[in-house]
């Protein structure tokens, strides 16, 4: 079996979805999947990451040489706002767009059931939910790079830290503001900013962040973020799964996360502290999200406060360690395999 595994602007993209399509290179590689990365219909199957127009395009053709074709929903309108200069703009019309893209697959791959609950109101075609996965190599070794990076950064323990584009969508606001109301505790930010990118508040919240919230911009050595860092802060608002949140608990870190659909798998207070983020007022998935009504930002510093206890976080961390085995490559890539002999 060849797979013709095309990325599309992949010498652009960074971020969460070139770190789902490396993901997936290795995995083939792990289970014998011959592959190629340039798009041709001289392959088994054509798994398109990104639906551009040349994508788009090799899709129609390879419809019409019954060659199947595999589409990644990486994108969505939903998650495309509040990310960088225009997208809120282009969201609307991106919709659309997408929902004739998606079309032309035999097969959607979701990275999440809430990714495929937003898929579906795109088109019908089939779906499938294959996690982007862990990469456990990616950040072996990482403890060794502790005392190099919070000296580096000036970091004292318990550090609240962020992984990821330094955007407004993943929560930055949130994220500023419960540092300003934890004025005893270091909050990092570990992620490439680019200044000519961002919207003008997302420039301001960096800029009148409080002395104690560090953004380090791009990392060489992402290991250093998971070492230098006690408890990884996730308050984003929409996520299609969230692969920084996956390194994190594989790290045995302790998690806070916003209380949103992408994640109802986690269990608050086993696997994670939830706080609450719903519309309507009501309590969200878990059994703590009371102590964030009404204010989203309190309820990340009472559970910050909650993990200033080195136990609580060893127990939270050693939990969140341990459900994270599920999504690691070796436990995954078996599924590309069966996804691809089902549709030759």
């Amino acid at each position: 079996m060849k797979v013709s595994h095309y990325f599309e602007f992949e010498e652009h993209v960074t971020g969460g979805m070139a770190a789902s399509v490396d993901h997936q290179r290795k995995m083939f590689d792990r289970v014998g999947i011959e592959y190629t990365t340039e798009p041709t219909l001289d392959a088994d199957v054509l798994h398109l990451n990104l639906m551009g127009p040349r994508s788009v395009w090799y899709a129609r053709r390879a419809r019409k040489a019954g060659v199947p074709v595999v589409a990644h929903t990486h994108v969505t309108a939903e998650d495309f706002g509040d990310s960088f200069r225009f997208t809120n703009a282009l969201a609307r019309p991106l919709k659309p767009y997408l929902r004739r893209a998606y079309g032309l697959a035999d097969r959607l791959v979701c990275p999440s059931e809430y990714n495929r609950d937003v898929i579906e109101g795109y088109t019908d075609a089939p779906t499938t939910v294959i996690s982007n996965g862990v990469d456990r190599e990616k950040i072996d070794g990482f403890e060794a790079l502790e005392a190099e990076y919070r000296e580096r950064y000036d970091l004292d323990s318990p550090t609240v830290f962020m992984v990821g584009h330094v955007i407004k969508r993943k929560g930055l606001e949130t994220f500023v503001e419960t540092a300003h109301r934890t004025p005893d505790v270091d909050f990092a930010w570990f992620g490439h900013i680019d200044r000519s990118l961002k919207g003008r508040e997302t420039k301001r919240l960096v800029d009148e962040a409080p002395s104690n919230c560090t953004f380090t911009g791009f990392v060489e050595d992402i290991r250093g973020a998971y070492a230098a860092g006690d408890v990884f802060c996730f308050p984003t608002h929409e996520e299609n799964e969230g692969i920084a949140l996956l390194e994190a608990m594989a790290a045995g870190k302790p998690v806070v996360v916003r209380d949103i659909e992408t994640f109802s798998w986690l269990e608050d207070g086993e696997d994670c502290l939830k706080v609450g983020d719903r519309a309507d007022g009501e309590a969200g998935t878990g059994d703590r999200n009371d102590r964030a009504r009404g204010d989203d930002v309190e309820g990340f510093v009472e559970a910050i406060d909650e993990l200033r206890d080195p136990d609580r976080r060893a127990e939270l961390g050693a939990n969140a360690a341990e459900r994270s085995e599920a999504f690691s490559l070796s436990a995954i890539a078996e599924r590309y395999r069966d996804l691809y002999a089902d549709l030759v």
